[in-house]
């Protein structure tokens, strides 16, 4: 396995030009490629400057980079407007569009003993390996995986294989790794590099994959003091040692670890970005840890107008709502559409607070008894934005009226916790 560029450091900043001319420098290092694929995240990853990178693979080869084909997974396709805003300059006539449902190739099966094994005796499935089939029938000299790398709720940390298995991958591959992830505990899970979900793909990596041309290049990104994103670090490789350089700088910039519980959490969700809970409960997700047991937590979601990026999901997140574990647990045996999505069901879980801390939505476009049906508070979004306005808020601790909130811009970026509350 071959590492092909590596740099980063928690205070470095690339500028457009330094970042053009590392991901040339990776190209350069591959030698000459006929034709090549690109997948990039979709726009629910605009942030990940992997658009920015698109461009510059498509500036380098040229009429070589014949198809680009976003990491979907379970999410909508994008629009023509999403992808003129994140990968302009690029043809819209390269971008292809993953169904996660159909046009698959399985390439193998982890069996059920090795899950069982790495899950600690609680699931004890095989795990098929699917990817779209255009990976395996197109012909590509050379796949890039483009992508960030970021603490993740499913996975422990975003990105490597997970942007092939997942964000190019079928409905049972999905449903299953998310189930998995959800079963063995978020607490667990979330800001590790080595979970049993990383493991599962990565035994399909070494045992499944390794014919296909993938090489990885991975951004590392977080919130220099002006409040601006900045790009920390870049890897490229063809192995997992990118990820893991990637994920040790990550956890440096993106992983917050404070010395006092949350009592309030106050988070916004850019309209542009999160449309639906299932993206929207990365505000849940990424602070669980920090929030103290009887806490608050007020997710201003103004572009928030549904729950599952997929109408048949958001049709099982509104009939069981988000009830804790042991009442979904229950609800998949007795079922079968939420056994036979488990995906669903995993979302289910990991967007309930087990009972531990409040939850209240305020969307823009979801009503009271919606919000109340899934088993969320609610409050008016303009009543709440005007109490905690997030143009004179600052990350991290504010005073509003007396009281201490804790104030995040930007879920998707990092991840929080209560020192005590992790635990290698």
């Amino acid at each position: 396995m071959s590492l092909y560029y590596a740099a980063g450091s928690e205070t470095s900043e690339f500028t457009p030009e330094q970042l053009k001319q590392a991901v040339f420098s990776a190209l350069d290092a591959l030698g000459p490629r006929s034709k090549v694929l690109a997948i990039p995240p979709d726009y629910t990853r605009y942030h990940s400057r992997a658009g920015e990178i698109t461009r510059y693979v498509y500036d380098y080869y040229g009429e070589r980079l014949t198809d680009i084909l976003p990491a979907l997974g379970t999410h909508f396709a994008m629009s023509a407007r999403e992808i003129e805003h994140m990968f302009p300059g690029v043809p819209a006539s390269l971008f292809r569009v993953h169904d996660w449902r159909q046009g698959l190739v399985t390439l193998g099966e982890v069996p059920g003993h090795y899950v069982k094994q790495v899950s600690d005796g609680m699931l004890d499935f095989d795990w098929p390996a699917q990817v779209d089939r255009l990976l395996v029938e197109g012909g590509f000299d050379l796949i890039l995986s483009i992508g960030q790398v970021v603490p993740h709720e499913v996975i422990g940390m975003a990105n490597y294989n997970k942007n092939i298995f997942v964000g190019t991958g079928g409905a049972e591959g999905i449903n299953k790794s998310h189930f998995l992830g959800a079963v063995y505990g978020m607490e667990r899970i979330m800001g590790r590099a080595d979970t049993p979900v990383r493991r599962v793909l990565n035994y399909a990596s070494d045992n499944f994959a390794r014919h296909l041309p993938i090489v990885y290049i991975q951004t590392v990104i977080s919130k220099n003091q002006a409040g601006q994103l900045a790009l920390r670090g870049l890897y490229a490789g063809d192995g997992i040692e990118c990820f893991e350089q990637a994920s040790e700088l990550s956890l440096k910039v993106n992983f917050q670890m404070l010395d006092t519980e949350i009592r309030k959490a106050v988070v916004f969700l850019d309209p542009s970005e999160f449309k639906s809970t299932w993206l929207g409960n990365k505000s849940v997700y990424r602070t669980r840890m920090a929030l103290a047991d009887g806490g608050e937590l007020i997710v201003l979601a103004p572009g928030v107008r549904e729950f599952g990026e997929d109408p048949a999901i958001d049709k099982l997140i509104r009939k069981y709502g988000y009830v804790g574990t042991p009442k979904v647990l229950q609800a998949v045996r007795e079922n079968e559409d939420l056994a036979g999505n488990l995906s669903a069901a995993a979302h289910l879980i990991h967007g309930s607070s087990e009972g531990r801390f409040s939850i209240t939505y305020c969307p823009g476009h979801l009503t009271r008894e919606e919000v109340e049906g899934v088993n969320f508070q609610y409050a008016a979004l303009d009543e709440m934005t005007r109490k905690y306005d997030p143009a004179k808020l600052k990350d991290g601790a504010n005073i509003v009226d007396g009281e201490e909130i804790f104030y995040i811009s930007n879920p998707a970026l990092g991840l929080w916790s209560y020192r005590d509350r992790f635990r290698d």
